[in-house]
């Protein structure tokens, strides 16, 4: 009987959260020089201006999710675009048996913070193939973009006086 009951899962045992990487890859990456060659020949210092974003979608209910963090880099010089690189990284991901809210935060938090590394690769990469010295993104804590967008939306649902009547 025991060897039994060792053999079948318990009901704790199938409903273990599952958190899994299943792919990374680079989604779609995009690098204009528009200036080029004259760019090359300014000694001015470019301004440099980056934002990252991401954003997840279900792959398939309940089990696999696609999280994609986008990052993109702006040169200019005063008004001159000198380059821009845009990177969407992405990545597969295997989550289960979590709560609504726990997933969420999963896939705004742990999920992008996986991504990091592999978008810094990517832009740093572009960036010096263009002819241009590394741009590194710098680390991004996500928990905090996280928190704030949780506060808005929040902030976004609690009616206010004049909504109420």
């Amino acid at each position: 009987m025991s060897e039994q009951s060792a053999a079948t899962p318990d009901a704790s045992e199938s409903q273990q959260a599952i958190f899994s990487i299943e792919k990374i890859y680079v989604k779609d990456m995009s690098l204009e020089v528009p200036g080029a060659p004259a760019v090359f020949m300014s000694a001015e210092q470019p301004q440099i201006e980056v934002n990252i974003h991401n954003g997840a979608s279900v792959v398939e209910q309940g089990a696999l999710y696609e999280v994609v963090l986008t990052a993109t880099v702006t040169a200019k010089v005063a008004d001159r675009s000198v380059f821009l690189v845009e990177v969407a990284q992405a990545g597969l991901f295997h989550i289960r048996n979590l709560p609504p809210q726990d997933l969420d935060a999963v896939l705004g938090v742990l999920c992008p913070t996986t991504l990091l590394p592999y978008a810094r690769e990517a832009v740093s990469s572009a960036v010096s193939r263009a002819g241009f010295p590394p741009v590194i993104l710098q680390h991004m804590d996500f928990n905090q973009v996280y928190m704030q967008s949780q506060q808005q939306r929040a902030a976004e649902a609690v009616p206010s006086p004049s909504q109420v009547n």
